[in-house]
């Protein structure tokens, strides 16, 4: 017996998904890096390796066709000042090239206050914009004679150096196959803790310094944390923090480990601590590894920067010796977080954001862009002599109404836009944004109100997600790492 079967008509498999086809969003902001250190060769790494060229915005000496006559450059400190002195920059400052780092660790420049003001502006750190930017290596040069014992690199080079795609290989060619942005912006014109407020608060509350450095204010931020929002609504989250370096790498309890976490600065996060059925939910790093092998992400992780250990890719505070913080240790660490969510069950409908809480005072060429301050209040812990702290002279810049400079991000999820750059101006709120408009909750400020919707600028609903996700390479940590980093 034989059966014939006609077809006589066409079978068309319509693919249909939304943001409500994300149900678990990780973010992780590492340390001190800008976009220009980091990703500035990010075009000379598509021409090496056969990746069409798009719209990019990087280090002008990468634009095709490459020339390094392009390098932008900063005054230097006048040679003919001491090197314990105050750094003079005038019409005997040589001009400071954009080079490549040959080091994988590095000095610590600076992004507080001050400084980031004189990056804006060397001779005038208020003026009206556009900044000319070029106060990066004076700031750095400032930084260094400051130290005791004074850092190697006084003259402050190291805010020009940057790294390139053989040197962060991970990182490229993540950027490459997934989505990033040369309009990514830290939060504020300041250092580490206030950007890390609004990254999972959308504000600092008008603090530039960590809480509690002045005595004119020392409360805690009493608006909520995205968190608190989280746990009103029913929506699960956990905060993930690597104990290693710290009091709780022997005995890493969630009332040790939430000292290791920016919620602490929040009122909530009093709350937090003092609620056990809350307080499990800070959990120690080795906790994210067995959530993504086992399919128990929760709808909203933070991972916390494993500074203590060194893996967080901050410059070097000291001029220990062996020397600390080696950018390709950090990077295959962050890579070892991204592919446990790649290769686990909940790759299919996850969401991870790589991105970094400030510039660390290492040069861009983009100038911070006005954003929207968060809830009214100006900056109410400048000490007396700070930029912008009465009665000196006042600018745009000394209210919470533009951005820091800009950082790198890199958006991994079968849903990203691939090997996409996106132009539209955004910084760190962006992802409280997105985290609200996938769980229905409310702005937490007005910052996060007016970001731009990550949904449809980086995300994918219309073509069918990225079922197996590429094959990255191991990162390369070959690298030499020592502190006396002239070029």
């Amino acid at each position: 017996m034989s059966c014939t079967v006609s077809v006589s008509s066409t079978i068309t498999a319509t693919f249909t998904a939304s943001i409500q086809s994300i149900n678990h969003i990780i973010f992780l902001a590492q340390e001190n890096r800008s976009f220009d250190s980091y990703f500035g060769a990010l075009r000379e790494y598509w021409a090496q390796n056969g990746i069409p060229d798009q719209q990019f915005d990087g280090l002008p000496q990468f634009n095709p066709p490459a020339n390094s006559l392009l390098a932008p450059t900063n005054p230097g400190c006048d040679p003919a000042t001491s090197t314990t002195t105050f750094c003079s920059i005038d019409a005997a400052s040589p001009a400071v090239q954009s080079f490549h780092l040959q080091t994988m660790c590095i000095e610590n420049p600076s992004p507080s206050w001050n400084e980031a003001h004189v990056q804006w502006d060397v001779h005038n750190p208020v003026a009206p914009p556009p900044p000319t930017l070029d106060g990066f290596v004076q700031a750095a040069a400032n930084d260094a004679r400051q130290v005791r014992p004074p850092f190697n690199d006084v003259a402050g080079m190291r805010g020009m150096g940057y790294y390139d795609g053989g040197d962060l290989n991970y990182y490229y060619f993540m950027a490459s196959s997934f989505a990033t942005s040369d309009r990514w912006f830290a939060p504020a014109m300041t250092r580490t803790q206030p950007n890390r407020d609004y990254m999972i608060g959308g504000t600092s509350y008008g603090y530039a310094y960590p809480i509690a450095s002045n005595s004119n204010d020392q409360a805690l931020v009493p608006s909520p944390p995205i968190f608190q929002s989280l746990q009103n609504a029913g929506i699960s989250w956990k905060i993930y923090v690597n104990p290693a370096g710290t009091s709780c790498a022997s005995n890493p309890t969630s009332q040790c480990l939430w000292q290791n976490s920016y919620v602490r600065d929040f009122n909530y996060g009093v709350t937090i601590l003092n609620t056990p059925s809350l307080l499990q939910n800070i959990v120690p790093i080795s906790q994210f590894t067995t959530d993504a092998q086992n399919g128990t992400l929760p709808q909203v992780a933070q991972i916390e920067p494993a500074s203590n250990a060194g893996l967080d890719e901050h410059p070097s505070d000291t001029d220990v010796n062996p020397p600390c913080c080696s950018v390709q240790a950090g990077a295959n660490y962050v890579a070892g977080l991204i592919n446990a969510v790649m290769n686990g069950p909940s790759w299919k409908d996850s969401l991870f954001f790589l991105t970094f809480d400030e510039w660390g005072g290492l040069y861009d060429h983009v100038a911070p862009q006005p954003a929207v301050n968060p809830d009214g209040r100006p900056p109410m812990d400048l000490f007396s002599g700070d930029i912008c702290a009465p009665p000196g002279p006042v600018g745009p810049n000394c209210d919470f109404v533009f951005t820091g400079y800009r950082v790198p991000i890199i958006v991994v999820s079968p849903y990203t836009k691939k090997n996409y750059v996106s132009h539209a101006v955004a910084d760190n709120t962006a992802i409280l944004k997105l985290i609200e408009t996938r769980f229905g909750l409310q702005p937490l400020t007005a910052r996060d109100k007016a970001q731009i919707d990550m949904s449809t600028e980086f995300l994918d609903f219309t073509n069918a997600p990225w079922k197996t996700p590429p094959n990255p390479p191991s990162q390369n940590q070959s690298g030499p790492c020592y502190l006396n980093h002239l070029p």
